[in-house]
């Protein structure tokens, strides 16, 4: 809920405020990737005659659809996994008041890796390119949240 002129309805610093659109930007990337995910299995479950009820355990099911298919419905699931940490160190860093310029940049390093990760896996899949990907978003997250833990250590 915002303010009738569009303001926050708690103060923010830029760099909390950062944080949060970084945060927001990851979901937007989900959400995209959820489109994708539709717009690729639909038409490849009917292409392979696979009834949506057979899809209820798609582990089995949904291998016969193409690898191009799969891949995106994969990254669709990772951006599940993985990133859930980091909407709990965003909010935690910007309701601990940690948020600064160099948590906001690691906050958006993070999302524009898993962007690339997410770009990698859904059209090439180069296995090592999207494992330097997810490590490098890795550290950026754990840069975040180290950091964090040290401010709240010292202070």
């Amino acid at each position: 809920m915002s303010s009738p002129t569009g303001a926050a309805l708690i103060a923010l610093t830029p760099a909390a405020a950062s944080m949060l659109r970084a945060a927001l930007a990851l979901c937007l990337l989900s959400t995209a990737m959820l489109v994708a995910l539709y717009a690729t299995r639909l038409p490849a479950m009917a292409r392979a005659k696979v009834a949506p009820q057979d899809a209820a355990h798609p582990r089995t099911a949904l291998e016969r659809l193409p690898s191009s298919v799969r891949r995106v419905a994969d990254n669709y699931n990772h951006l599940m996994e993985a990133p859930t940490v980091f909407y709990a160190a965003v909010f935690a860093v910007v309701l601990l008041g940690g948020a600064d310029a160099a948590a906001a940049r690691l906050a958006w390093a993070y999302v524009a890796l898993r962007a690339a990760h997410s770009a990698v896996q859904a059209t090439c899949n180069i296995v090592e390119a999207r494992f330097a990907l997810f490590a490098l978003s890795w550290a950026a997250l754990a840069l975040i949240v180290v950091r964090e833990l040290a401010r709240q250590a010292v202070g």
